[in-house]
């Protein structure tokens, strides 16, 4: 069968497309363009099958991602299930299951199953756990674990998948030679660093790249290129070691393209604010316009508890700047497991941030929504200000919360509502015209 691009290529506009452009108020040709040259990826695995496929890349509206999944200490995936549920309500563009508790097939297939939005994994975490079960250590990993992963969880559904193929012996010597602060903090980068080390063998995912791009393209899955040496603080941005694994991260971008494989290229990270911009930008011109999807940026390493905010402040910035696709951080980030609470306020944070960069690129429909809330201020109409609410369940208690039900103004202002005063004033005058 053949993938989304490939079938681009050929001009055939797929119902996948078809769908993206509907959502995107853009013309079919517009994205089958985009999704034959790179610069849009359509993930959408060929047995994830209650799937509403989304685009993600230039011209479209930035999407957001939510980080699921059960750890160590915290198997069990009933609960993951839940945020599923609640990270597709808060309006997540897609979700990624991390687990690395038991049962991690299960915990994918249920979450596959129950996703109508497309779902990523990333396969060294599963093959990092059972390889330690199996054997005691993660360094003990063979390519087979690791490729045995990758097949069943882009058969099971996967409709993209963060592979970690960018780290290989020169950028293991740019992080060992160059030194950072924090050094590896990537999970998927952890386990390949360590093996790599002591191994003192080049990483099997770089080494046998062609092989995983066969296995994406029989399933049709986005491979996502994974930043394993993202900085995980200000201290170690844009250093040697993140700019070598990106310079081969654009090559094995067109390696992906020459096979007809969509590609997403992941990027960092801790930022500061005056680094983004050029991060992107250099993202952009070396990977050729493939789709960049960050974590973050998270612009300040001292707030935790708040690093959705600190995070929405850089994704804002990465987004108006080239970046097609925010991970969400949520108020647990760097303190423990999210839950519900917190997938929520992760979405709508990294929502508002989006939503912000698309105005800002000048997206009609997202200019059109914030107008459209302006004139429901204007008339005092409450329904309709909570109907467009980015965030309609929050904004309801607030209302309920703050106000008598008869009260045509808002609390803050009583009697002497700014809007309703001129409103009244201004009403008079031109009666008089």
């Amino acid at each position: 069968m053949a993938t989304q691009m490939q079938l681009a290529r050929q001009g055939i506009i797929t119902e996948a497309m078809l769908q993206v452009a509907a959502q995107e108020q853009l013309a079919p040709e517009v994205i089958r363009a985009g999704v034959a040259a790179g610069t849009i990826a359509v993930c959408c695995n060929i047995n994830h099958k209650n799937l509403v496929p989304r685009g993600v890349g230039q011209g479209l509206a930035v999407k957001v991602n939510a980080n699921i999944g059960t750890s160590s200490a915290y198997p069990d995936p009933e609960p993951e299930l839940a945020k599923l549920r609640a990270a597709i309500d808060a309006g997540a563009d897609s979700v990624m299951d991390l687990s690395t508790g038991d049962n991690i097939d299960a915990s994918r297939k249920a979450i596959i199953a129950a996703s109508t939005v497309m779902v990523g994994t990333v396969p060294i975490y599963q093959a990092t756990v059972e390889t330690i079960k199996k054997r005691g250590a993660v360094v003990e990993m063979t390519k087979e674990d690791l490729f045995e992963v990758i097949r069943q969880q882009a058969a099971d559904g996967a409709d993209f998948m963060t592979i970690h193929c960018g780290i290989n012996r020169q950028v293991l010597h740019a992080l060992v030679s160059e030194g950072r602060v924090m050094d590896v903090v990537s999970r998927g980068g952890s386990f390949i660093t360590g093996w790599m080390l002591h191994n003192d063998r080049e990483n099997p995912l770089y080494e046998y790249y062609d092989e995983i791009l066969d296995i994406c393209a029989e399933y049709d899955v986005t491979i996502s290129l994974g930043d394993g040496l993202r900085p995980g603080c200000l201290a170690d941005a844009t250093d040697r070691a993140q700019i070598q694994e990106l310079l081969n991260l654009g090559e094995l971008t067109q390696r992906a393209w020459q096979r007809g494989v969509q590609v997403m290229v992941e990027g960092p990270g801790h930022v500061p604010y005056n680094q983004i911009a050029a991060n992107m930008q250099l993202q952009k011109r070396l990977c050729h316009g493939a789709p960049f999807y960050v974590l973050g940026p998270l612009v300040t390493d001292i707030a935790p508890g708040y690093d959705h905010i600190t995070s929405a402040i850089g994704g804002t910035l990465a987004a108006v700047s080239g970046a097609d696709f925010l991970c969400y951080v949520t108020p647990a980030e760097h303190l423990g497991l999210p839950d519900i609470d917190d997938v929520r306020e992760g979405v709508i944070a990294t929502r508002i941030a989006a939503h912000a960069a698309d105005i800002a690129k000048g997206l009609p429909q997202a200019i059109a929504w914030d107008r459209e809330m302006a004139v429901a201020r204007k008339n005092l109409d409450w329904p309709e200000q909570i109907r467009l609410a980015l965030d309609p369940v929050k904004a309801q208690a607030y209302r309920d919360k703050k106000n008598k039900a008869e009260d045509e103004a808002c609390s803050m202002c009583g009697d002497y509502c700014a809007v309703k005063i001129v409103g009244q004033y201004l009403e008079a005058h031109r009666k008089k015209q």
